[in-house]
């Protein structure tokens, strides 16, 4: 996994998650405390977030950061599997956080 990949799996899963919230780009904005070039540049995959926006949105989206930068498809089999257990979710997360430490170094795992 590369930053392409990470800032397209952000890209789909922010504007995923504002869709399901049935809110503009603005709206997001507004709510998150971030300004609409911010949430249209990551939409767009023009720019990163910093963990503090990755964790504001998250809040906005009620969901756990890490989910922010799972593939859609592995969202959907968690969510869908109803035996899925929290050992599993950590294991998906520990998976992530460490393809993200392998991009920006082990300062971040």
């Amino acid at each position: 996994m590369n930053i392409v990949n990470l800032r397209q799996i952000l890209a789909l899963n922010i504007k995923e998650q504002r869709k399901k919230l049935g809110i503009s780009q603005e709206k997001l904005a507004e709510t998150a405390g971030l300004s609409w070039q911010t949430v249209n540049s990551l939409e767009c995959q023009r720019t990163w977030a910093s963990d503090a926006t990755l964790e504001t949105l998250a809040k906005v989206f009620n969901i756990e950061t890490f989910q922010l930068l799972m593939p859609p498809e592995t969202r959907a089999a968690i969510s869908s599997d109803p035996t899925v257990t929290l050992r599993e979710l950590a294991q998906a997360k520990k998976a992530y956080d460490k393809a993200f430490a392998s991009i920006y170094g082990d300062s971040i795992a």
